[in-house]
Formats: C-alpha cells, sequence, structure tokens
C-alpha cells in the first residue's frame, strides 16, 4: 500500500486532515470520511456532509449528503407539483507543480423530485445513476434519494499521476426551474436561486 494524504477544507479556513492507506489495486474502496458541521451556519443553510472518498480498482469515487436542502417553502412548492431540480457541481485538479491549477474533470449532475397530488406519490429522477426513477409515497424517503450522492466516478485512476497533487472542490445548488406562468412575478421567489451549499475542497497526493 501507498500513503495517500488528504485534506479536506471547507470556507473560513476550517479544514481536517486526515490520512489513511489507499491500495489502488485493491477491488474493494478503502475510505476516508468527513462528517463535521459549520456552526456558523444557520439551521436552514444548506451543507454538505458525510463526504466520503473511496476507489475501485479503476475508478475514484465521491460520496456525500446534502442537509437543510429543503426549507418550508421549497417543500411547499413540491406539494404544489412543481418539479424542482438539484444541480452537483464536482470538480478535479492537478494542484502541484505549476501556479496554476490543470482542471482534470468538471462534472455537473442533476437530481430532481416531482410530486403527483393524484396518486400521492414523488418521482425523484436522478439521470446520473442510470437507472430508472425512484417513485415513493414518503417524503422522507424521496429526500432521502435527492440529498444523497453516491458511486459517483471522478476519474478513472489513469488519469492521476503518482506522487502529484490534487484537489477536489464540491458543491450543491437548486437549480434555475421554469415556474408556472401566473407566478413568473411573485418577488419571493427569487430567494429560490440563494439555495445552495458553500464550496467544499478536499486535497490529497496521490
Amino acid at each position: 500500500m501507498r500513503p495517500l494524504f488528504m485534506q479536506f477544507q471547507k470556507p473560513m479556513g476550517l479544514f481536517l486532515s486526515v490520512l489513511f492507506l489507499l491500495q489502488l489495486m485493491a477491488p474493494f474502496p478503502v475510505w476516508s470520511k468527513y462528517d463535521q458541521r459549520d456552526d456558523q451556519h444557520d439551521d436552514q443553510h444548506p451543507v454538505l456532509t458525510d463526504i466520503k472518498l473511496a476507489n475501485t480498482r479503476d475508478d475514484l469515487l465521491i460520496y456525500f449528503e446534502i442537509e437543510n436542502a429543503f426549507p418550508p417553502k421549497i417543500k411547499q412548492n413540491i406539494e404544489n407539483g412543481i418539479l424542482i431540480p438539484f444541480t452537483f457541481h464536482v470538480s478535479l485538479y492537478r494542484t502541484g507543480g505549476s501556479w496554476l491549477d490543470k482542471k482534470i474533470t468538471d462534472l455537473d449532475i442533476q437530481s430532481s423530485i416531482k410530486y403527483n397530488s393524484l396518486k400521492q406519490e414523488y418521482t425523484v429522477s436522478r439521470p446520473w445513476k442510470e437507472e430508472k426513477p425512484a417513485v415513493t409515497k414518503s417524503f422522507d424517503e424521496a429526500r432521502d434519494w435527492m440529498t444523497s450522492v453516491d458511486n459517483l466516478v471522478v476519474t478513472p485512476l489513469t488519469e492521476l499521476v503518482k506522487g502529484e497533487k490534487y484537489q477536489i472542490r464540491i458543491r450543491a445548488q437548486l437549480t434555475r426551474f421554469t415556474l408556472p406562468f401566473a407566478l413568473h412575478y411573485v418577488l419571493f421567489f427569487m430567494s429560490f436561486w440563494d439555495i445552495k451549499t458553500d464550496w467544499y475542497i478536499i486535497n490529497f497526493t496521490y
């Protein structure tokens, strides 16, 4: 095994360093976990939690969850049948050896939720998982599906160079969506675009 040094960093200078061993050819992932909350955020501000990196035999994977992603105003509009999408941004940079970071990967994936009041069912679509939309009558279950990202391939391991330093940046954000025409001029909907997490940064040496 070779040592992989990783540093998880959030805005305002908060960071956590973790040292663990990553066996590149192992068929099972070896985890590094970050689950520390920023006390400066209030209960309504969305935050990323339970951030994990893992590897398969061929790929680097990332896992994370979002908390406080559905304040009452968003849940109300879900119940009114409005499609609510979230976009997750994941970027990988090589940071060592130059004053300019080199972008390796730039991913934008999306999950969306839609409520059918006649069937009283929530449909969650996650095209990035390459599976059919999931349907449930439980809002809590639908929320869990919407706010979890798992087994997301960041990059093939062949794109990484031994001994080089890398940085992963991730953020979740409510995507602009089309409102019914009658609601286009309701001003409080403008605040929807502010529902997003801070950027979260993971530094590591491969």
